[in-house]
């Protein structure tokens, strides 16, 4: 193993120490997490050293990037791509073709595009995302309107609603954010009672995410390391 690769492993069990201390810190088991590694601008060879180190799940936001890197390495079945970015309704297909799970379902035309997208294709789990800030420009959906998302999606042929997705607020407290996810996922769970996860927590506020009862941690350059410089 070179020295990348040693850091990368390194980097790796660090992270699931501290994700498995939070977890016991909030009286819950290690086992109800699953910890997903967001390898954006990093090539496709990182991730084929996560699936060696026993990655299963993994995470993009870029749906040009996403397509390359799951065809790239379409020879290692037991991953399990997570699409954690904001997904534009005429790329519902494409994100839709080579993915295992959706974390930002924000607006009904894409729960729409993305029902249409899967004829013929397994389930796709979906989660539903709610804005935690007042700027209407942020993704997810207003918290006003998430029992009416929550109808739509349930109503999907082709989707399994899982629960809500949010992003902390940048100068807020995250536990407070994370507070008022949970909150909003017991609204959830009343349209659709099945609804029991949560994707929150990123490599900085991850602590908080699992004492509000996330369930998804989506992590970053914590495991993968500085970004690389891209164009």
């Amino acid at each position: 193993m070179n020295a990348a690769a040693s850091a990368l492993a390194t980097r790796l069990a660090g992270i699931d120490e501290n994700i498995a201390d939070a977890a016991r810190n909030a009286g819950r088991s290690p086992d109800e997490i699953t910890r997903i590694v967001v390898t954006k601008f990093h090539p496709a060879s990182l991730v084929r050293e996560l699936a060696d180190l026993g990655v299963h799940d993994v995470g993009e936001n870029r749906q040009q990037e996403f397509t390359a890197k799951a065809a790239d390495l379409a020879d290692l079945p037991s991953l399990r791509w997570h699409f954690v970015g904001q997904v534009q309704t005429k790329k519902a297909r494409a994100v839709r073709t080579a993915a295992s799970a959706v974390h930002a379902v924000d607006r009904v035309k894409l729960v729409q595009a993305l029902d249409r997208a899967g004829e013929g294709l397994e389930p796709l789990d979906v989660f539903l995302q709610v804005n935690l800030t007042d700027d209407p420009a942020r993704g997810g959906a207003s918290p006003d309107g998430i029992e009416e998302l929550a109808e739509h999606i349930a109503a999907a042929e082709t989707l399994r609603l899982q629960g809500v997705m949010s992003v902390a607020p940048l100068g807020e407290d995250p536990a407070r954010a994370f507070a008022r996810l949970a909150d909003y996922a017991e609204r959830v769970r009343r349209i659709v009672p099945g609804a029991t996860s949560m994707s929150a927590g990123m490599s900085q506020d991850f602590a908080e995410a699992i004492t509000a009862g996330a369930t998804h941690l989506r992590i970053g350059t914590a495991i993968t390391g500085a970004r690389p410089a891209h164009g």
